[in-house]
């Protein structure tokens, strides 16, 4: 293959990468809708119900039994997060997180996204032990979203900018998944823990063996998801401990894990991540006053993500520059910064995700604050980086 067509295909497959992202996102946003109509609807009761249908596995002794929306939470988002770990280690070892120098922009901008929205949420929540265990909410970005908003612009969009928000948000994901095991994990089962830990093992083993057969992985994998739900950890984190096992390339130069990657876009972008909205975004507006609104929840949630997901990554961002740590690229201005920071505000999937793990011990009155803050941060946020990007990027088609 000739360095022009080599560089060709992988502009093509950034290309199909990018509006299989932007469909995904118009299919989660449709997925959403349709959750808050039967939520708000004489279809409320189906819909509850239906999300409370229990469902029962059992092998011998081994039993899981858990309602439908778990399974969905659990089981369903393992995949999704498998998705992620494919897409976080291909970067780490030959994509945008391969190179230091490639990594600071974004990083920093990252870091800032992380802790501004944070510390917005926990000073509005400080006098309440339970609702500060919502701090993460602000600090995820949907990448569908985000994606899809960046998508709308087509090839206005210069590169450069398009590779900072999707760098800057395999950080956010790589945050959300340290964030899960740290703080979102249960009491802990050291047998179910051993368990996961020799399955872990094994993965690693095969990888150094030269494995590349991705059904044995999955195998594993399922093993894996089992035991780490029995531990007390989060399920979904097996989804990502099994995907960092995926050999990037066989012996004989084929990617498992690129073809894994290619595979799973699809089904995870229009079945698993809508199914999540539908099951997770159905609020029930029935009764709701100002006093929701202006709940601490609530306000933390919004705040956080409409102004401190933009304020964080501007800051990070511009002191990186200050200090002379890396340039802004020549055809990328900061409004056009700005307005990728509001896109990532959009937190919508992992936010409604993280919502659910902090609040499933708590009451109801957290449950619909979060998915409030959720929606109208994550709308505003939207509307601020459209409007944005609509008057900073280039009336033409860019150049790239």
């Amino acid at each position: 293959m000739t360095k022009q067509n080599e560089n060709k295909s992988i502009s093509d497959a950034v290309s199909d990468f990018m509006q299989l992202e932007s469909a995904g996102g118009i299919l989660l946003l449709l997925a959403a809708i349709v959750a808050m109509l039967a939520a708000n609807s004489p279809l409320s009761g189906w819909y509850d119900s239906l999300l409370d249908t229990p469902v029962s596995v059992q092998v011998g002794a081994l039993a899981i039994n858990k309602p439908l929306l778990l399974w969905i939470n659990d089981g369903l988002m393992a995949v999704f997060f498998f998705l992620v770990g494919l897409e976080i280690k291909r970067e780490v070892m030959e994509g945008e997180l391969a190179s230091f120098s490639q990594i600071i922009l974004p990083g920093m901008g990252a870091l800032g996204g992380m802790l501004v929205p944070a510390a917005i949420y926990a000073w509005f929540n400080w006098q309440d032990e339970m609702a500060l265990d919502g701090w993460a909410i602000p600090v995820a970005t949907d990448i569908a979203f985000a994606l899809a908003l960046l998508g709308v612009f087509g090839s206005r969009v210069p590169t450069a900018l398009k590779v900072f928000l999707l760098t800057l948000a395999i950080f956010d994901d790589l945050a959300a998944i340290v964030i899960i095991a740290l703080f979102y994990s249960g009491d802990l089962s050291l047998s179910a823990l051993g368990i996961g830990a020799a399955a872990l093992t094994l993965g690693i083993v095969m990888n150094r063996m030269g494995v590349s057969r991705p059904a044995s992985y999955i195998l594993l994998g399922i093993v894996l998801w089992i035991a780490v739900l029995k531990s007390g950890v989060h399920a979904t984190l097996a989804g990502v401990l099994i995907a960092f096992c995926i050999p990037l390339r066989d012996g004989e130069g084929h990617s498992p894990l690129r073809e894994l990657e290619h595979d799973l876009h699809r089904p995870v972008a229009f079945a698993i991540l809508p199914i999540f909205a539908f099951a997770n975004a159905g609020l029930a507006l029935g009764g709701m006053s100002t006093g929701d609104l202006v709940h601490p929840v609530t306000l933390g949630v919004i705040l956080g993500l409409f102004v401190g997901k933009p304020l964080g990554i501007i800051l990070f961002v511009g002191l990186a520059v200050l200090l002379r740590l890396v340039q802004l690229p020549a055809n990328m201005s900061w409004m056009q910064v700005l307005g990728a920071a509001c896109a990532c505000g959009i937190g919508f999937t992992m936010s409604l995700f993280i919502a659910g793990l902090a609040f499933e011990h708590g009451g109801g009155d957290y449950f619909s604050g979060d998915r409030l803050g959720i929606l109208l941060g994550s709308i505003l946020s939207a509307v601020a980086g459209y409007l944005l990007l609509h008057f900073s990027l280039p009336k033409t088609a860019h150049a790239s």
